[in-house]
């Protein structure tokens, strides 16, 4: 019986996927370099397990990924600058925040399309709340970390954002966050 992560009663992460995720991770992350990376940053973060009675704590698995994706965006980061240096690297971490900058500089209530009246989405409100606090971060240094970033939750909403739009735009901040480490 499997230990990597404490166990629970209720519905928990399938452990056989779990186990088989960390060891692709950990055969992509020893792999020298050069070799085909299959798993990235990225891909860590988009990462889901199905839910079965007694899996591993969603919580404690969670952590581990955040923490793998630490990893990986620093070794991710470690070879470009290699292979193509600091400036570059910066270059491009300057024009996604431009990028996620411009989005957030629309007007409140309309950063993001909306999805229909009868449909749930995020709500506006509190999305802008927090975009506000990332436009003084890009813009001012102010405090944001990146598991802010990753844990932030939004009320739902008839009629509200669209919820795969604001993701993405928070995946994006988090990669940014990510690079300038």
């Amino acid at each position: 019986m499997s230990t990597t992560f404490p166990r629970t009663r209720q519905l928990g992460y399938d452990v056989e996927q779990v186990e088989e995720f960390l060891e692709d991770a950990r055969r992509a992350y020893t792999a020298p370099a050069g070799s085909e990376v299959t798993l990235t940053a990225e891909s860590i973060r988009h990462t889901a397990f199905t839910m079965r009675k007694g899996g591993y704590s969603p919580s404690h698995v969670d952590a581990a990924l955040e923490r793998l994706e630490d990893a990986f965006a620093a070794r991710e980061r470690e070879r470009v600058l290699q292979e193509a240096g600091d400036q570059q690297w910066f270059t491009q971490a300057r024009a996604t925040a431009q990028t996620i900058l411009d989005r957030l500089d629309r007007p409140a209530r309309h950063r993001f399309r909306r999805v229909s009246v009868f449909t749930t989405g995020y709500h506006p409100a509190d999305v802008d709340r927090f975009t506000d606090r990332l436009v003084q971060y890009f813009q001012h240094g102010k405090p944001v970390s990146v598991d802010e970033v990753r844990t932030i939750a939004f009320r739902p909403r008839k009629g509200g954002y669209h919820e795969t739009q604001v993701d993405l735009l928070l995946d994006r901040v988090t990669e940014v966050m990510l690079a300038v480490r």
